[in-house]
This record gives structure tokens, C-alpha cells and sequence, in this order.
């Protein structure tokens, strides 16, 4: 990826209220509102018309080349967008989806791919016209991500590739897949090597979609790779450098994937902020009462403590030094704070934020997924205990 400098990432930080990230939430809010939804959500039914309008708002190619047809813009006009398009769009997981592509897919071929990988997959996602999965997690793997049992042994026409992975993102509706296997079990993780499988290559199934807690929007399911063959020009990066490509990609996904829910966040204070000032009990507004006014005073803490440590990193990024403490930190940070603003939200709204009509109790529903999406928070904790020499 393409950092850019400090300086935009550094306004960010200081500008809660910056005019990449309004002009995003604006448009959002009057180009993505789809009075389908509440019913989309229950069918788990993902808005391909919504994605093919974010992709024509330019937020899919921020930071790809031009030469492709991206913007060539820094990480950090990429967060403020995804944050804006997280306040402005009821629907989190269409733009969650979006985010995902962006920092998985999108940023290992803008990274390791070859000049004819790019323009054959990177530059039509930019445009919507296909979309891509990113396949690591198996059944058994879990958080131990290099535990694969999927294989890529050599042909004469390429590779054979068997296995299956689950959990994966954008899988129902992927054109194509970046696949991670090992083509030399006995080298450990340096025995892991990535590869572009279409999704129309003979051997490869993809299960329905599967229907979630939340997140229902963002398409998710299961590949399987029944010896399907690729060409040897569909190999991604050198070969064995699969897992080394894997955590960079990883990295970069925990950092900045919850820009979106920085947003809905903030769009959950607001709207909790005004129901509290709206709604009266015992004579006088709720929010005159403390115990509610310190709920609203911590949500708005921790918003700002989560947005703080996003631009940080952003800022670390951009510098050229290392994230791996900041990235697990503002994952871990974000995901868990986003989750115990949601869930005083519905403490606050009372019977109004526990039934579905007003779509409060679905912020916790989605806010859940961020606590092991990306990487465990246990896996996090893991992280930075190591750093820090335990």
C-alpha cells in the first residue's frame, strides 16, 4: 500500500469532524439508504447495487495506482472515508464488506502481485465489475492461521490445489479467491505459497451463504478446492512467501479494518445523546439523570480513545515504523469498546434499544463479530504480551 505522508493522517487525528470523512458520511447517508434493508438484514441478503455505488464513489481504489484506475491517495484519506461511510450507511455490513476487499484482497495484489496480476484482478474490483476473497482460515486452523492442511502441488500445467476453507468473506459472491497452501509441508510456515483461483476453475465449490449473528449483509461462506488446477502465472508473490504475505496483509487489516466502526460508533452516540435529551421519566429528560449522563460521557470516551489510537497507527504507518504493538492494541481497543458502547446504548434506550424496529440491539449483534474477526482479542492480548517480552 501506498502510506503517503504524516500530514493528512495527523489532521485526522486532530479533526474529529474532518471533510474527507463528512463528505463521506454525507454521501453515505443520501445515496446508501435502502428502505429494503431491515428486510435484507433478516434474509441475510447482501446489496450488490450498494457496492457498485461505493465502488463509483471512488472509495475502492483510494489508494491504487492510478495507472490502474485508483486514486493513489495515502492510508490515511482510506480510514477517514471508511469512517464517514461507517457514520453515513445504516447498513455496517455492506460497508464492512467494502473494507474488507480493500485491505485483504485489493492490498495483497496492490502489494505482491505482478503488473499483468493487477490489471487482470486489482483493477476491476476498483470498478466493482468483480470482486474478490481473501482464504486462509480452515475448519481446524482457527487463530492458529499456519496450521493448513490445504495443498498446491505441481503439474505440468501448474498447481493442484486441494482443501477447504471456511469463514471467509465475500466467498458466496466472489469472482475469484487469493488462496493460501502449503507447497512444502516439511518447511513449515516458509512452505506456504499464495495463489489467484477463479472461482469458475473445475474443482472449486463455494457453500451458500452463511447466515450469522451479524454482519448479516456481508456474504460469507465456505471454499472448497477439489484439484482444481491453476497456472503457474496465477501464483501470488515469490513461492513460500505465502505466510510472510499473509501477516503483512493481516496487519494491515486488524489496524485500520474498524475505521467503519469508528463510525457507527460515533453515529450511535449521537443518536443515543439525542434520545436521551428527547426521552422523559420522573418529571425531567433522562439525560439529566447521571447515572444515564455517565453512560454517554463514557461512550464518547471511548470513541475518542479508539479514533486516537487508529490515527496513531495511521500516523506510525505512514512514518515507515513498525505497527505490530499499535495494530493489535487499536484492534483490541476498538473492537471492545465498540461493543460496551453498543450494549449502553441499549441500556439507555430501555425497551427501545432491545427490540429490532429500531435497529439499536443490531449494533450489538454486529459489534460482536469484532471481537474475533481478524485476529481473537485473545490473539491480540497474545501479541503485545510478546512485545512486551512475556
Amino acid at each position: 500500500m501506498s502510506l503517503g505522508t504524516v500530514d493528512l493522517a495527523l489532521d485526522a487525528l486532530l479533526d474529529v469532524d474532518h471533510p474527507i470523512k463528512a463528505a463521506a458520511a454525507e454521501w453515505a447517508a443520501g445515496n446508501l439508504a435502502d428502505p429494503t434493508f431491515a428486510q435484507r438484514e433478516r434474509d441475510c441478503t447482501f446489496w450488490a447495487e450498494g457496492f457498485r455505488r461505493i465502488a463509483a464513489f471512488g472509495a475502492l481504489g483510494i489508494m491504487a495506482p492510478p495507472e490502474l484506475g485508483g486514486g493513489g491517495g495515502p492510508l490515511a484519506e482510506l480510514l477517514l472515508t471508511l469512517e464517514g461511510l461507517g457514520y453515513g450507511c445504516e447498513d455496517y455490513g455492506l460497508v464492512f464488506a467494502a473494507g474488507a476487499q480493500v485491505l485483504s484482497t485489493q492490498n495483497a495484489l496492490q502489494r505482491f502481485g505482478t503488473a499483468q496480476q493487477q490489471q487482470r484482478y486489482l483493477a476491476p474490483l476498483l470498478r466493482a465489475e468483480r470482486r474478490g476473497a481473501f482464504c486462509m482460515s480452515e475448519p481446524e486452523s482457527g487463530s492458529d492461521a499456519f496450521a493448513l492442511t490445504t495443498t498446491a502441488e505441481r503439474c505440468s500445467d501448474g498447481f493442484v490445489l486441494h482443501g477447504h476453507k471456511c469463514w471467509i468473506t465475500f466467498a458466496p459472491v466472489a469472482d475469484f479467491f487469493v488462496v493460501f497452501a502449503k507447497t512444502d509441508p516439511s518447511a513449515g510456515q516458509w512452505g506456504v505459497s499464495a495463489f489467484l483461483v477463479d472461482s469458475s476453475t473445475p474443482g472449486v465449490s463455494v457453500s451458500a451463504n452463511r447466515e450469522k449473528m451479524g454482519l448479516r449483509t456481508t456474504p460469507f461462506g465456505d471454499v472448497v478446492l477439489d484439484g482444481c488446477t491453476v497456472p503457474e502465472e496465477n501464483l501470488l508473490g515469490p513461492i513460500g512467501a505465502g505466510a510472510s504475505m499473509f501477516s503483512a496483509v493481516l496487519e494491515d487489516e486488524r489496524a485500520f479494518l474498524f475505521a467503519a466502526e469508528l463510525g457507527a460508533m460515533e453515529r450511535l452516540l449521537h443518536t443515543t445523546v439525542a434520545f436521551a435529551r428527547d426521552r422523559r421519566q420522573f418529571g425531567q429528560r433522562i439525560a439529566e439523570f447521571q447515572a444515564v449522563s455517565h453512560k454517554l460521557a463514557d461512550m464518547k470516551l471511548r470513541h475518542e480513545t479508539a479514533r486516537t489510537m487508529l490515527y496513531k497507527t495511521a500516523l506510525l504507518a505512514a512514518a515507515g515504523r513498525s505497527i505490530t504493538m499499535a495494530s493489535a492494541l487499536t484492534k483490541m481497543h476498538a473492537t471492545e469498546n465498540a461493543l460496551t458502547t453498543a450494549v449502553d446504548a441499549v441500556r439507555v434506550h430501555g425497551a427501545k434499544g432491545y427490540v429490532s424496529e429500531f435497529g439499536i440491539e443490531r449494533q450489538v449483534r454486529e459489534a460482536l463479530g469484532g471481537l474475533f474477526t481478524s485476529g481473537t482479542s485473545d490473539v491480540q492480548r497474545n501479541i503485545v504480551a510478546r512485545l512486551l517480552g512475556l
